[in-house]
């Protein structure tokens, strides 16, 4: 993994022209690199398989080739083996599929999707999506997506979701007490969706899953838009101060680097503020500051009237950052926190986008200092799908965020 993954693979896919944006994450439990591929962003994990050769079509539910692997590349495999599974288990494909589109977007939309902030990630929603889908075999597209919000904004947690799987033993399950909303793995009885959930992003998914519940319940009504499901979450009127997670590198690659290892160590610092201040909202979205010249990315996380407005985010930032340096083998970056009135924020990271324009505040480019165009979506108007070089053809939007 050492030196064909990690250098002789990552040159080769760092030389060819569709790749951008590549970055090593080696220390995770779930060893990787991700980069762009023609625009779409890949995940792409390691495993060591005990045999003398892969075969090209590899079956990775074959106990065979899972025979006395270690642990990191068990992990490694998991979500491979579980994305099989769902497809074998699922009674419409298409259906599935195009669901899963629309709660993803509604996701990301209401700032509940992203694994390292303690949300809910990609196999997550998939196994959610698709237990609805077992459910309701027979059900339309607006009826699965309703059925959604309608079984989870009323799921007796911590009691499991899981598939009916005909090949696991059809026994109780263990109890799962690691984990706020355990999501079982399919092909195992035994294993649950990693998760980075704490008190306060628990209290947010379960209000958005009541508010989807509550905008789908009556599709039928006069008044019924599907486009209030999708609102952006609208920060800057929930929230009236915000922590600022600022980050910066040197360069672009060190960026990318130094932000993915602080990322995943975000879960010890939102349980910090939860610790000191009560609940907060860690919004996924990346912003940059436009005025600001060096690479960097800026995170702005709501904070909930806790127990006191002053706030000791000194002590938090010096505790944050013991975390971060310890076993950083890169460059380090730089970073910051501070705590910052709603009023203050400026508006090229303005958050709140509940009924105004639709503007999408963060997008990484290359260069800072080149003149830079916004391409407009054709589909939502007024909202920015990415930037071309004021220099270069205005096919090519350059959306790296």
């Amino acid at each position: 993994m050492a030196e064909d993954f990690f250098v002789v693979l990552h040159n080769m896919l760092k030389s060819r022209p569709e790749v951008s944006e590549i970055h090593c994450v080696k220390d995770a439990k779930v060893p990787l690199m991700r980069f762009k591929f023609d625009g779409i962003l890949i995940d792409l994990p390691y495993a060591c398989l005990h045999v003398l050769s892969v075969p090209e079509n590899v079956d990775v539910l074959n106990p065979f080739f899972l025979r006395d692997l270690d642990e990191t590349s068990w992990k490694s495999l998991s979500g491979v083996r579980a994305n099989k599974c769902i497809l074998q288990l699922l009674p419409d494909l298409e259906k599935f599929q195009s669901v899963l589109r629309c709660i993803k977007l509604w996701a990301k939309r209401r700032g509940v999707y992203g694994n390292l902030h303690g949300f809910l990630g990609g196999v997550h929603l998939a196994i959610l999506v698709a237990h609805v889908c077992q459910n309701h075999p027979k059900g339309s597209l607006n009826t699965l997506v309703a059925n959604f919000f309608k079984t989870y904004a009323y799921w007796p947690w911590p009691t499991p979701v899981m598939l009916q799987d005909p090949m696991l033993p059809a026994a109780g399950y263990p109890s799962e007490t690691r984990s706020l909303m355990p999501i079982r793995l399919p092909c195992s009885p035994h294993e649950y969706c990693h998760s980075n959930i704490t008190r306060s992003t628990f209290y947010k998914i379960r209000t958005e899953f009541l508010r989807g519940h509550n905008t789908t319940r009556d599709l039928m009504r006069p008044d019924f838009d599907w486009h209030f499901l999708f609102e952006p979450f609208p920060y800057s009127k929930k929230f009236a101060r915000f922590v600022k997670v600022y980050l910066s590198a040197s360069n672009q690659d060190e960026l990318g680097d130094w932000v993915g290892w602080v990322k995943s160590r975000f879960r010890s610092l939102i349980l910090k503020l939860e610790e000191v201040q009560g609940l907060c909202d860690p919004n996924p979205t990346e912003y940059i500051d436009v005025d600001v010249t060096e690479p960097h990315i800026v995170f702005y996380w709501g904070l909930q009237p806790g127990r006191t407005n002053l706030l000791d985010i000194v002590a938090v930032e010096k505790d944050f950052l013991k975390n971060i340096h310890n076993g950083f083998q890169g460059s380090p970056g730089r970073m910051e926190l501070l705590v910052v009135q709603a009023s203050q924020l400026s508006k090229s990271s303005q958050l709140d986008s509940g009924s105004g324009r639709r503007t999408k505040a963060c997008w990484k480019n290359l260069d800072y200092n080149r003149p830079r165009i916004p391409v407009y979506s054709q589909h939502l108007p007024n909202y920015i799908i990415g930037y071309v070089d004021a220099k270069a053809d205005s096919k090519y939007p350059s959306a790296g965020g």
